[in-house]
Order: structure tokens, then sequence, then C-alpha cells
């Protein structure tokens, strides 16, 4: 399963990610997601390691280990959740609503 690096700073490469994981296994991959608009890197990222036994001494060792000025968060990684379809709910009250004065708020909520 993969480990999630969290709080990584903007300026960290691969390369550096992988060089911190390798001294406690075989780094198979490491990823660093960017922002789609921007192309700038998001401050987090995946590692995938070789076993469970490296992966659990890599997140005992940097688990909260401060590098490159920030306090890291390393853990296994939970599976993405699932999001909804269809971009919201029933009418909750924000936009430009006529019916509930015009200013994005149902008057229930005064």
């Amino acid at each position: 399963m993969p480990i999630y690096v969290g709080n990584l700073s903007y300026t960290a490469t691969q390369e550096d990610v992988e060089a911190v994981f390798a001294e406690y296994g075989t780094v198979k991959r490491v990823q660093l997601p960017v922002d789609r608009e921007t192309g700038r890197k998001r401050g987090f990222g995946f590692v995938e390691m070789s076993t469970d036994a490296e992966e659990d001494a890599a997140i005992e060792a940097l688990d909260g280990a401060e590098w490159m000025g920030r306090d890291l968060r390393v853990n296994k990684a939970r599976p993405r959740e699932e999001r909804r379809s269809g971009g919201g709910g029933g009418g909750g009250g924000w936009g430009n609503n006529r019916q509930s004065g015009g200013g994005g708020y149902r008057s229930e909520q005064f």
C-alpha cells in the first residue's frame, strides 16, 4: 500500500523524496501531484516501497520529522473516496435565488 507524505516543501523533487525514503528500503515509485491550473506541486505525495516492513520503517522514522524546513506527515495512504457526481444537492440556498431575497442565503438560517 502506498505511503502518504504530507506537508512537503513545494520545492521538493521526486529525486529528493526518493533519496530520503531510500534510506529505509527500495523505493518503487514516487508521485508528487501537481495543480491542474497552475502546474505547481500541491505539497503532498505518495511513495511506494518494495515491502510492508520497509514502508513501516519509513513511516516510523519520518512521521513528524523536519525536512526542508517542514514537519512531515507520513502514514499509510487511504483509498481515494469516490466523489458524488451532480454538482451539489437540492438548492441549499446559495447563489442568486429570488425566493431568498437575492442575498444568497435562505431566510430560515437567520
